[in-house]
């Protein structure tokens, strides 16, 4: 059962290539940025616009800092913030009467900006350019690509080195050399311009979910790995607290090639169906341009099952817990992670697997297959047992033993072989639960301590399997 959702356009342009449209770009507003100057482009653009201006001497000064307010003001107006309407931001350096406390308020509310650490803004102080980096990829909500390589070795600050990569990657600027960013450097008015004004005209073939499309409040998780990974890349940002209240949550879809991947979505962290959301993620080539789909569907991908079977298996067969046969012959391999025997499910149930040894010895195995919020069903597996012993061996004189667990003979019955401090354990019926065995003397040494023995009774279906084993645990050294 599948239903479109959306589709975005999109190929992804590097902005810095994008050339300026009117006459804003030819014409020289200021005396001390020619039409030569790599920043002329913007600069002259955003003086069109009204969004930056001179000094009254007809200059615009590309060299000087430009500020961490001044920054505010320009990037509030590019955005289009409203600053009729702002909350104190809470900023121990800023008051009304300073000529930016509605931008700086404004970018606060969107989640774009933040302080230090000891509740300033420092509003006079110069932009650097990791704290530019990360600004712009906030209030354009920038593409949060993933696992980017760094050419730049002085990039570490875990704050800003993600953004710092994000800009690099987009083509908004690039490092002082080849292998250095300079976070900490002050950016100059002449190259925040350009940086803004690249990072406004970014286009990139992303879809963005949010709470509202799905008709939930909040995204609580993402699971984008279940299906060809590569195709594209998924990102769950959290939205904030703030004095305005909680900004939003949404999900970027960032394609990266052509392909087919999924994608689940939960709200909450049950898994009833109307708190998760399942997907296709369809990415393919338009005309060069990369398109992005979404198909909401029900399906579930096969499943392992895995079987701890080392010895040479002639076949496996397959039931229903009821005893409905569906295979004589079912395919086994060996599991993705290289461990044990697996085997393919499809629908959810309950199932005993019978797989026979080429010696003829035949071993049973209860199979429980539930639906789970993601593409993969969850499987439990069950050995068939009725018997388990355990050999605590002479190396160590435990004394008596006492079993704590009240009515444990509802649960098993559990003998011991003085002569050897051999334990077994068997079945008594079709109750489970855990027996405790309390040794007189555990083994309290420097390396290791052991009090007794844990019985453990589980079932699946008619299945059921008993193990025994030592609660003993290696202490530190």
């Amino acid at each position: 059962m599948k239903k479109k959702l959306c589709s975005v356009l999109g190929a992804l342009v590097l902005a810095c290539s994008l050339p300026i449209s009117g006459t804003a770009a030819s014409e020289q507003r200021f005396s001390d940025v020619p039409p030569t100057k790599h920043f002329a482009e913007a600069v002259n653009n955003f003086a069109e616009r009204n969004i930056i201006g001179g000094y009254p001497d007809g200059t615009y000064k590309p060299s000087n800092s430009i500020t961490r307010g001044q920054a505010a003001a320009i990037i509030t107006k590019l955005m289009k913030l409203d600053t009729t309407n702002v909350r104190n931001p809470g900023f121990t350096d800023i008051t009304p009467a300073n000529g930016y406390y509605k931008a700086i308020a404004a970018l606060a509310q969107a989640n774009v900006i933040g302080g230090y650490e000891d509740g300033r803004y420092g509003p006079n102080h110069p932009i650097t350019r990791e704290q530019m980096a990360s600004i712009l990829v906030k209030a354009f909500d920038l593409p949060r690509y993933q696992a980017m390589k760094n050419p730049f070795t002085d990039v570490k600050n875990p704050s800003h080195a993600n953004n710092i990569l994000i800009i690099y990657t987009l083509g908004i600027t690039t490092g002082t050399t080849p292998d250095t960013y300079s976070p900490k450097h002050p950016i100059t008015r002449g190259q925040a311009a350009k940086m803004m004004k690249a990072a406004e005209e970014v286009k990139t073939p992303m879809v963005t979910i949010k709470p509202s499309d799905l008709g939930w409040e909040r995204i609580h998780w993402i699971n984008a790995n279940q299906m060809n990974s590569d195709v594209f890349q998924a990102v769950l940002l959290n939205g904030k607290n703030t004095p305005n209240g909680y900004t939003g949550d949404r999900v970027q879809l960032i394609p990266m090639k052509e392909g087919t991947g999924a994608i689940s979505l939960g709200y909450g962290y049950r898994n009833e169906p109307e708190n998760f959301k399942k997907y296709y993620v369809k990415v393919t080539d338009v005309n060069g341009e990369l398109k992005l789909t979404l198909e909401q569907t029900t399906d579930y991908f096969p499943t392992e099952a895995r079987i701890s079977i080392d010895q040479d298996i002639q076949n496996i067969s397959l039931t229903t817990m009821d005893g409905k046969k569906l295979s004589d012959n079912v395919e086994y391999s060996t599991c993705k992670s290289g461990y044990g025997t697996c085997i393919q499910m499809n629908e959810v149930g309950q199932y005993i697997a019978t797989i026979r040894l080429t010696d003829g010895e035949e071993i049973r195995y209860g199979i429980e297959v539930n639906p789970t919020s993601t593409f993969f069903y969850e499987v439990a597996t069950l050995k068939e047992q009725h018997m388990a012993t355990y050999a605590q061996g002479t190396t160590f004189d435990i004394g008596k033993h006492k079993i704590l667990t009240k009515d444990y003979e509802q649960i098993a019955t559990i003998t011991r072989d003085p002569s050897t401090n051999l334990f077994t354990a068997r079945l008594t019926g079709d109750n489970v639960g855990s027996v405790v065995v309390e040794f007189e003397r555990g083994e309290r040494s420097e390396y290791y301590q052991q009090t007794g023995l844990r019985i453990n009774v589980r079932k699946i279906g008619s299945i059921m399997n008993i193990e025994i084993h030592s609660d003993g645990y290696s202490t530190d050294i």
